[in-house]
């Protein structure tokens, strides 16, 4: 990217595992980073306490549960007011309730979906109305391979996985002209 030192970041699900690690790595390359996390914000905290040390560019933390409309509705404007710009969304945010589908109740169903797909369908509807009138965005979804060829146990996992897979397709298809693109990491 041209002007990183400019471009600001939102990392959903970003204080843990493969979130906190891209995290680390974008600031390294001189990114502006905002965490997303959901419930507690002790990890994100230490993560940004951690990354602001190196001052090499700004580091925020912003709480939301993603499977509220509403929460997400207050979270893209309180990350524009803070940042002053939002370039580059990365959907990582994503549970497991493991269960064979015989056994798989209601709850352990929609959750996952919630979480998973429907979070992240919240977050990239706001970010591209911004990406839209800055006339630039990136949104990248972390899949996985289980939403290509399933897994035993984890139906419910691999349907939002392959979700986030046709969403990114649409969204290619949608904005490209303008210049947003959409990409799949699994």
């Amino acid at each position: 990217m041209n002007n990183q030192d400019n471009k600001w970041v939102l990392i959903t699900g970003g204080a843990k595992r493969i979130g906190a690690e891209v995290a680390k790595t974008l600031h390294g390359r001189g990114m502006n980073i905002a965490i997303h996390y959901n419930s507690s914000n002790q990890d994100a905290e230490s993560l940004c306490d951690e990354l602001n040390a190196m001052r090499k560019n700004s580091m925020m933390i912003f709480g939301a549960n993603l499977t509220s409309d509403d929460a997400v509705e207050a979270l893209i404007p309180d990350v524009l007011s803070k940042t002053g710009r939002l370039d580059v969304l990365i959907n990582n945010a994503g549970i497991t309730q493991d269960n064979i589908l015989p056994r798989m109740k209601e709850a352990e169903w929609l959750e996952v979906i919630q979480t998973n797909l429907t979070g992240s369908f919240y977050t990239s509807q706001r970010a591209i109305k911004l990406m839209m009138k800055n006339k630039w965005g990136r949104i990248v979804f972390i899949s996985s391979v289980v939403g290509l060829s399933g897994n035993q146990g984890q139906a419910n996992y691999a349907a939002s996985k392959a979700g986030l897979i046709g969403l990114a397709k649409s969204i290619s298809k949608e904005m490209g002209s303008r210049n947003i693109t959409s990409n799949v990491v699994a």
